[in-house]
Order: structure tokens, then sequence, then C-alpha cells
């Protein structure tokens, strides 16, 4: 059968939330496009605020299908690939993530391999390192995940009824320079103490328990005490918010994004005042995304 047009859209993510390191994720309301269509040679066009997509073989969406085809032996095509994103990138907000999971739906539908939602994810978990941004793109909401080589196991989750302020700088931080200042090793009784912090997060961010939640989120100690040096803003911004009614604010992944938590109908406000004390920041006022990546068959309009 003959390959037919198809689309997907994929969400962005925050992930950690302070404690819960490598293994939490929350799907954002910022979306990777990309439009599929069968091609006699290959095209890919990508569009993107900041301007920097690259459209050859440097695309890491171009690089996921081809590695996943080779995985199961099956021939990459030559393709029409349209791809419009509004995830900042290289800011903490799962760009990676989203391009990565684009890459392996594309490789789904070529090869026609029928991969389950949770083969998807351990796919994209394995490729990214980690499964917290790729698992909040694969399910959407808020997810706690597990990953092994062999498996990556996950508690989809509804998302928190909470309203979320992007504090974006206009630098970028390398997700490899901000994983490299972390420690090899932590004492035992250190990573007793911040597990059991990840673990009241998650427990708080189900049950509602907004203030607990934003106590959690600015007790990690698994990350936030090293990546501080990379983030000057990142002690300042959390006890701002702490002293000024919101939930509380962590680093957004690796950052350097910075992410504060707002109860519902008061993030508007939260944002007037972060942006007046701290004014060297892009400012977006962001939502959690409910679903996660979904592929679609239409036909396109307009392929460049």
């Amino acid at each position: 059968m003959s390959l037919q047009p198809f689309k997907i859209k994929i969400p962005g993510s925050t992930s950690n939330l302070g404690p819960g390191f490598d293994s939490v994720g929350l799907a954002v309301n910022r979306f990777l496009h990309v439009e599929v269509q069968p091609s006699e040679e290959w095209h890919i066009e990508c569009h993107h605020p900041d301007g920097k997509l690259p459209g050859t073989k440097d695309n890491l969406v171009l690089q996921t299908a081809e590695s996943i085809c080779k995985k199961y032996n099956v021939d990459l095509p030559s393709l029409n690939i349209f791809m419009s994103s509004d995830i900042p990138l290289a800011r903490g907000l799962g760009s990676s993530a989203a391009a990565i999971v684009a890459g392996i739906e594309i490789a789904d539908a070529v090869g026609d391999l029928a991969l389950t939602l949770e083969e998807k994810a351990h796919l994209a978990s394995t490729i990214e390192g980690h499964p917290d941004n790729a698992t909040a793109s694969y399910y959407g909401g808020l997810t706690i995940s597990h990953h092994t080589n062999e498996t990556t196991e996950t508690l989809a989750c509804r998302a928190p009824e909470v309203e979320i302020i992007a504090m974006i700088p206009d630098s970028e931080l390398p997700t490899k320079k901000a994983r490299g200042i972390l420690p090899k090793d932590l004492p035992f009784e250190t990573a007793i103490k911040g597990s059991s912090i990840s673990n009241m997060l998650v427990a708080a961010l189900l049950l509602k328990d907004w203030e607990l939640a934003g106590r959690m989120m600015e007790k990690d100690l698994f990350h936030h005490p090293y990546r501080k040096e990379l983030v000057p803003d990142l002690s300042r911004v959390t006890a701002f918010c702490s002293n000024n009614g919101a939930i509380g604010a962590a680093l957004s992944g690796a950052g350097p994004t910075i992410i504060c938590f707002a109860k519902k109908d008061d993030g508007e406000r939260i944002t007037r005042l972060l942006a007046d004390e701290f004014p060297n920041y892009q400012y977006q006022y962001l939502s959690p995304a409910v679903t996660g990546a979904i592929r679609y068959s239409e036909p396109i309009q307009n392929m460049s």
C-alpha cells in the first residue's frame, strides 16, 4: 500500500519540576507540527521563531527516523517534510524530545511498523537518554517514568490544574553542559532524602496540595544545587515566587528556562510581578497539554 500524506502534532514539555529528576515530566501547550508526504526526492523545510531548525542531515527528526528504520530493517523513502514549531530551542522545554518523537512517528508510518505507545515511548526515552520529556510528549499530562535499557514504565496522570509561567533567557544552555556539571555520585543519605522529596512532590501534585508541592519543588537535591551556578537567578526567583503567593519555581529540565507554577487564575498577576522584578527575560504563559503526540491523515494543503 502506498504511503498516504499524514500530519503529526507533538507537545513540548517541562521536566523534573525540581526533585523529580529524569523521571517526572509535564506536557505543555507549545507544539511541533510536522506534515509528511511521499516525494521523488528529499525536501525538508523548517519554520521556527528562532530560525534555527536545520533542514538537512543535521535535522534531529530525520536522524531519528533513519535510526529507527535501520533498527527495524525498513527503507526510509524520499519524503517532503514541512515542520513548524513554537517550542523554544535549547531552553529546557522539550524541543529535542519532540523532534525525536516526530522521527519515530515518521519511521512507524513509512515502515508500517505498528509500534505500540509503550514501544514508542521506550525508543524515544532511549534516544533522549532519559524518559521525562519523551514520555510527556507521547502521553500528555503529567508523567512519572522509570527507564532502563529494556523497558520504560510510565504512569500517565491527569495534568495538575496549574498555570505555568516560563521565564526564558536570551542565552542557551546545552543539555550536555548542564549535565556535565552534575556529580557522578551522591552520598547514600543524600540520595534517600532527595528521593523522599521527589515522592512528596508527586503525591502533592496528585492530591492538589499546592503548598506542599511548592515546598518540594524548591528542596531538590539532585540538580538545583549544582546548576544554580549556570542559572544565577534561580535562587532569587524561587524565593521571590514563594514570597509572592506562587506555588513554586524550578528549572525547566536542564534550564536555563525557569518555570513558576501559579494557582488557577493567578498566573497573570504572578507574571506581572516577575516581569517587574526580573525584566531581562522573555515571559511565556503556558498551560499543561492534556493530549500527547497524535498522528493523523488528511489532505495536506500548501506543502512547500
